[in-house]
């Protein structure tokens, strides 16, 4: 089931998440409707304040930027409880974008390495180093657990070349191709 997406503005998205346990009620069929969600909008990420859950869950699919002959450089997996242990290696800029600011994109320095600690969706634990395009989404929505937002990471001047189109989407004036939901103003 495609859940709506919480747009910029929403409280939801600056909350502090609590972490998972293996007996959250409904757990399996939310990441299921997360899943189906960031296809929907054809996001490589999706995290759970993003469909109004302060929960330490988030998945990443970056198969599906590498051509077909090189999906396998890519990941698909879903992140519950996620700590990054370490960031490395020499930043680098890249321009992103998220579903809870659509048709706002950035650059966003980043760096090009990470050690995350995480459980997939059978809570599993594991340790993993990634690197490059896998770095940055993890990162990327790795962020949205800790309550911050891409635009957190963009120069003040840019933000104020945002500002209105940032303030549109904070009042529910933004209309993706995908549901969303805003605050109330």
């Amino acid at each position: 089931m495609v859940l709506p997406v919480y747009g910029l503005g929403h409280p939801v998205l600056r909350r502090k998440t609590k972490e998972l346990t293996p007996d959250y009620p409904g757990l399996h069929d939310l990441i299921e409707n997360m899943w189906d969600t960031m296809y929907n909008a054809k996001g490589v990420g999706l995290a759970a304040p993003q469909v109004g859950m302060s929960l330490r869950l988030f998945l990443v699919d970056t198969e599906q930027t590498y051509p077909e002959e090189e999906m396998d450089k890519g990941i698909c997996e879903v992140f519950i409880n996620a700590e990054i242990l370490e960031r490395d290696g020499k930043p680098w800029s890249y321009e992103e974008g998220c579903l809870s600011i659509p048709e706002v994109r950035a650059k966003v320095e980043r760096p090009e390495q990470i050690v995350i600690r995480y459980q997939d969706r059978n809570f599993e634990e594991f340790t993993e180093e990634f690197t490059g395009i896998d770095a940055r989404v993890i990162q990327h929505e790795y962020d949205h657990i800790e309550g911050v937002l891409f635009t957190d990471h963009v120069s003040a001047l840019k933000k104020r070349l945002l500002k209105r189109r940032l303030e549109k989407i904070k009042k529910g004036k933004m209309r993706p191709d995908y549901p969303m939901k805003f605050k109330a103003v």
